[in-house]
């Protein structure tokens, strides 16, 4: 096969190769040059530089994985285990997950802020999540700290995710009964708070 010819990607359409690609953003970029909008230009071009870095990184993690003596046995599952990856994947569609198994991926990413997932709603994107029983500290910075590490490993496995609503955690003890009685009478004396026998 050589270097000009198409390949045709998993879902049917017909994918161009990477010299095609680059003389097609070489010629818009003329074209925006060309009009004498130079900023546009300038902006074009540093677009094509950051989606560059993000799929050149993309790509070096996709090597490095697979090169790992982990990935040797299933290169899948190092693949799918990897943000980045699994960004690049969901972002053309490629991904053979389904959304609630990216979700668990996501939340089994975050250390040290357990939540369950309780549902999730395809129609609206939201997330309905419950904090782990006695996890850290219960202090405001550290949920907030949670918080955003858990938005963060969705925004890379699920980008579905537009809301997250994090429940507190549900106590796996029954509530403590409190019985108010008579303090007891002290010695040699009675009880100076309890009524006198008529």
């Amino acid at each position: 096969m050589s270097a000009s010819t198409t390949t045709a990607r998993p879902s049917g359409k017909t994918a161009v190769n990477a010299e095609e690609a680059g003389r097609r953003v070489e010629e818009i970029i003329d074209h925006l040059a060309s009009g004498g909008d130079s900023e546009a230009a300038r902006a074009a071009e540093e677009l094509v530089r950051a989606l560059m870095d993000f799929y050149g990184t993309g790509l070096a993690r996709v090597v490095a994985l697979l090169d790992a003596p982990m990935s040797k046995g299933e290169p899948l599952a190092a693949l799918l285990d990897d943000e980045l990856v699994t960004s690049l994947l969901v972002l053309h569609d490629l991904h053979p997950e389904d959304t609630t198994t990216r979700i668990s991926r996501a939340l089994g990413s975050v250390r040290g802020y357990p939540v369950e997932l309780v549902s999730f709603d395809d129609a609206t994107g939201t997330l309905h999540l419950r904090s782990a029983e006695s996890s850290g500290c219960g202090c405001a910075s550290t949920a907030a700290a949670g918080r955003q590490a858990v938005e963060d490993a969705l925004a890379g496995f699920a980008p579905e995710v537009t809301t997250v609503e994090i429940q507190g955690a549900q106590s796996s003890q029954e509530p403590t009964l409190l019985q108010i009685s008579r303090r007891p009478s002290t010695a040699g004396g009675s009880d100076p708070a309890s009524p006198k026998a008529p």
